[in-house]
């Protein structure tokens, strides 16, 4: 029950509240992201969804419009060059994941659930195949984001996402959430190019 409608439903009710609520915010980080540089306000990028179909994430643009597409953030020589100013801190902060609250509304993603994988992220969707990871709705924030994020190395995460699949519920949900806010609070695991910084240090 909880899986199959009640999810879907506290998804579809906070998602228009958080956007109902967060619009003035909204607002000042398009206007600083027009200010700074040229381009698009929201970012789209064609990402892994359930049952590994396709559609298009929504995020705040955070680098310059001459950046190479369809690449990882870890994947780039040199990652600081492309992020802009405002990027740097929307980044930091999580802030520029808000517009996936319109990819919740829609149904394409969760707010909690495996981070979607980019659509060229092989390796990433066959560790979490092992899992059955690739067959629920990919979320916002998840279990694996509030236990190293960005410094985890890909079996590792795909491992955490393998394990949230196991434990899915609306406890567990709850506890991902709230360790979510910590997390940002925090700003743990977040290390530009950075997929397996954790086992480097």
């Amino acid at each position: 029950m909880y899986k199959k409608i009640v999810k879907r439903a506290i998804d579809a009710m906070l998602s228009f509240v958080g956007m109902v609520v967060l619009s003035p915010l909204f607002l000042i980080l398009v206007i600083a992201i027009k200010v700074e540089s040229k381009g698009p306000v929201l970012f789209k990028q064609k990402r892994i969804g359930i049952h590994k179909s396709y559609f298009n994430i929504l995020k705040f643009r955070t680098m310059y419009i001459d950046t190479p597409k369809d690449m990882p953030t870890h994947m780039l020589s040199n990652p600081e060059q492309y992020i802009t100013k405002v990027g740097k801190f929307l980044r930091k902060t999580s802030l520029d994941e808000l517009p996936q609250m319109i990819n919740i509304l829609k149904g394409d993603m969760s707010i909690i659930g495996p981070r979607p994988a980019l659509w060229n992220q092989e390796d990433l969707i066959a560790e979490r195949d092992k899992y059955g990871a690739n067959d629920v709705m990919p979320g916002l924030t998840g279990w694996a984001q509030i236990n190293g994020r960005d410094e985890l190395e890909i079996p590792v995460k795909a491992k955490l996402d393998g394990e949230y699949v196991e434990r899915m519920s609306f406890g567990f949900d709850v506890r991902c959430f709230f360790g979510t806010i910590t997390s940002v609070l925090k700003h743990d695991g977040v290390v530009e190019g950075g997929t397996g910084e954790l086992n480097k240090k």
